[in-house]
């Protein structure tokens, strides 16, 4: 320092309470710092100032680095200087916090503490705060929501500032926010980066009755119910949990929507190959019905493999609906008569089958359902049907009808009795005639 100040020109600095100035670490004991600013005396930052610095940065302070301070006092007790790098952080992040503000600017920063409210946030050296309601992951009710919080202490997330203003020394930030805008702009270089038919793996996010989102690192998709398994019926909560991660198969991209589709069962195809193997185009399959539509009705093979048996398919005889011929867990011959192995697809055909099904011991009835199948059938499926009656006796002969003699005469019917009205009979029992009413009735 004496040589410092004994260089021509050179004049020691008189710096104020509330300045910011520039200094070097001379010293660092890891309970306070030595600053040198070109002072009288040398100013000390005590651990209680320098909070905002984070455990890698304080480790890393050696003798020599540059140091921004502010001067909380230059009259100590002992002379030296009372110096903050918080205070020196602050005024500086203020600046910053509001020209991010200003700007709609996302950016990472670290979780200091927590209180029943929310989090608390260091922002360049300015206490900033986080409402419960502003925190994505925070779930159930308000006491597990603070259960929750000492979690996050120490953890780098991405915030956005929502509400700012220095005279009541007032920070708000929030992590939805910049986790809303930060997926938006992923998903628009997703959409133009993904390709339909690509397999990607993604974190689930949510899982509901009609299918679970996928997370694909920043965009979510949706597999739909139908797309979960190669089973249908199946239950999406019982299947899944949120944060698992699963391969997708990319099925749609709508770039006007920004939706994605998705295909869970799609990306594990050797499943539905290995099965679809055993078979070819013209076997006869016992399958059951596991849903009906309007055009047709889904079976179910072997495992997880389905087919559609299309409403033309059902029966010889025109239908409007496939209820008229099957019903759900009905079982049926199916005849195999197409396979899209690209699309895995199954078309299948019972009207097709009843033929070679008949032969086999199935029993139609003359509108086309099933009135009996195999009994090797019936045990493998689990169906219990009647045991077939045997064939009745031939009736015993009756003895001939004893004819009736040719001069018999039917009785003669009886008479008709004329009926006679109530009114009639009071009328004559009066004495009144029909000439009284002029020969009229």
């Amino acid at each position: 320092m004496d040589e410092l100040l004994a260089e021509p020109g050179r004049e020691p600095l008189n710096p104020r309470r509330g300045d910011i100035v520039e200094g070097i670490v001379v010293h660092w004991s890891g309970s306070a710092l030595i600053v040198d600013v070109g002072a009288k005396s040398e100013g000390v930052v005590h651990y209680e100032e320098m909070r905002s610095l984070t455990d890698t940065e304080r480790e890393a302070l050696k003798t020599g680095d540059a140091a921004h301070v502010f001067v909380t006092d230059s009259e100590s007790e002992g002379g030296s200087l009372e110096l903050s790098i918080d205070r020196a952080r602050g005024e500086q992040g203020w600046h910053e916090l509001q020209r991010r503000f200003d700007e709609a600017e996302v950016f990472d920063a670290r979780v200091t503490g927590s209180n029943k409210g929310g989090l608390l946030v260091n922002v360049e050296g300015v206490n900033a705060f986080v409402p419960l309601s502003q925190i994505v992951e925070i779930t159930g009710d308000r006491e597990q929501a603070i259960a929750q919080l000492s979690e996050y202490e120490g953890r780098t997330l991405r915030f956005k500032v929502i509400e700012i203003n220095r005279r009541r020394n007032r920070v708000i930030l929030s992590e939805r926010a910049a986790v809303q805008e930060w997926r938006a702009e992923q998903k628009e270089r997703l959409l133009e980066e993904l390709q339909e038919g690509e397999i990607r793996s993604g974190r689930i996010t949510s899982i509901r009755s009609f299918g679970v989102f996928v997370d694909l690192g920043g965009a979510d998709g949706l597999a739909h119910l139908s797309e979960l398994s190669w089973e249908r019926d199946v239950d999406p909560e019982a299947m899944f949990s949120i944060g698992q991660t699963i391969d997708v198969y990319i099925t749609k991209i709508d770039k006007e929507s920004k939706k994605i589709g998705l295909s869970v069962r799609r990306a594990a195809p050797e499943q539905w190959d290995e099965v679809v193997a055993k078979f070819e185009v013209g076997d006869i399959v016992p399958s059951v019905v596991t849903k009906l539509v309007t055009f047709g009705a889904f079976a179910r093979l072997e495992g997880p493999v389905e087919g559609l048996v299309h409403v033309s398919e059902l029966a010889d005889r025109r239908i409007t609906h496939p209820r008229e011929v099957v019903l759900e867990n009905d079982v049926i011959p199916a005849k195999i008569v197409r396979i899209e192995r690209d699309r895995h697809r199954l078309g299948l055909s019972l009207r097709q089958a009843r033929t070679d099904a008949e032969r086999l011991g199935w029993m139609f009835n003359q509108d086309g359902g099933i009135i009996r199948m195999p009994d090797d059938v019936a045990e493998r499926f689990g169906v219990t049907q009647e045991a077939m009656p045997e064939a009745p006796p031939e009736p015993e002969p009756t003895e001939e009808p004893s004819r009736v003699a040719d001069d018999a005469q039917p009785e003669p019917a009886p008479e008709p009795v004329r009926a006679v009205s109530a009114m009639q009979e009071a009328l004559e029992r009066a004495g009144v005639t029909e000439q009284d009413f002029g020969g009229e009735r």
